[in-house]
């Protein structure tokens, strides 16, 4: 299975992709449903498994999935370099073009003018629908210095931008009303809310959000809350792992099928915190490897490979799901 999955150095060269999504490129769909943010799979080696990475973005697509983000927090890019940056973009492209699938691009920077070249790039990719962009960390500015870094930005990306709400990594908290504010700016499509709970500040976001303001869930835990209270839908590690399930729930909830959402809700909470037991993508990968699906269940230091006891527990997770659902 390494050698079929090994990187593919004829077909997934930078250029080659870039070739290959250049052409006539399908409308963007909305950011309503389950995105997954693809982990980036290595070789025995340690070099990008491109072939399983786009097996991956297919998988989860026939699966239910809306869209695909590549270059998020799952996907390790911190620990990439620019070629397999451009790569890994560049094989979820291609898949994205293929499939008239959503495709969100992790970019920016804690700097404004950092972060202006790293989105400027994404020109490269016409298939690029939305870019994830992280507030900025570390700095702190204050909540008016945020909105004009996103309204800065907002101005010269080539991509609508999908605002990465991550407090506990960021160090920056945002209330409604800033979030209502950076929602109001042009070509600011939406935000991942992932502040580690269900917070009041979600309750007043989601029941006053501007006009065409998407909400997607970040926390996996807590995405069936947040979509009961109004949610697009979620941008989920664990939805890897049960994308149908995940799809399933985002359906039942539209529908107004409360009594299945909310067993399909607890169910992947429970799977969603048993993926998380560990530093992700770790644990998500384990699992991925242990199915068969990528070559390798490593990860780059500094995080460290996840525990057996880990990987097994979300296996039996996923076992439990096969089986009906008390409602």
């Amino acid at each position: 299975m390494a050698q079929d999955m090994a990187q593919d150095t004829k077909r997934n060269t930078t250029e080659d992709i870039a070739e290959d999504v250049a052409g006539d490129i399908p409308r963007p769909v909305p950011l309503d449903g389950i995105h997954v943010p693809l982990v980036t799979p290595f070789t025995r080696t340690g070099e990008i498994a491109a072939e399983a990475l786009e097996a991956l973005a297919h998988e989860v697509l026939d699966r239910g999935a809306t869209g695909i983000v590549a270059l998020g927090t799952t996907g390790e890019t911190a620990c990439l370099d620019e070629a397999e940056r451009d790569l890994v973009t560049g094989v979820c492209a291609r898949v994205c073009r293929e499939r008239g699938a959503m495709l969100t691009v992790g970019a920016g920077a804690v700097g404004t003018r950092a972060a202006e070249a790293s989105l400027a790039a994404l020109a490269r990719w016409p298939q690029a629908g939305a870019a994830l962009v992280t507030v900025p960390s570390f700095v702190r500015p204050s909540a008016a210095g945020v909105l004009a870094h996103f309204g800065r930005l907002a101005e010269v990306s080539p991509v609508p931008l999908v605002v990465y709400h991550i407090p506990h990594r960021t160090g920056q908290p945002l209330d409604a009303a800033a979030l209502r504010a950076l929602g109001s700016l042009p070509r600011v499509a939406g935000v991942k809310y992932s502040t580690g709970s269900v917070d009041q500040d979600a309750v007043e976001l989601l029941g006053d959000r501007p006009a065409g303001f998407h909400v997607l869930a970040g926390d996996d835990v807590y995405v069936s809350p947040m979509l009961a209270m109004g949610a697009s839908g979620g941008v989920l590690a664990s939805a890897h792992l049960a994308t149908e399930r995940f799809a399933e729930l985002a359906a039942a909830w539209r529908a107004g099928d409360v009594v299945r959402a909310r067993a399909l809700g607890h169910a992947l909470a429970g799977l969603s915190a048993a993926a998380f037991a560990e530093p992700n993508p770790a644990v998500v990968k384990g699992v991925l490897h242990a199915q068969g699906r990528i070559p390798s269940p490593d990860v780059r230091l500094p995080l460290l490979p996840a525990s057996k006891a880990a990987v097994t527990a979300v296996l039996e997770r996923l076992a439990a799901l096969e089986e009906p659902l008390a409602e």
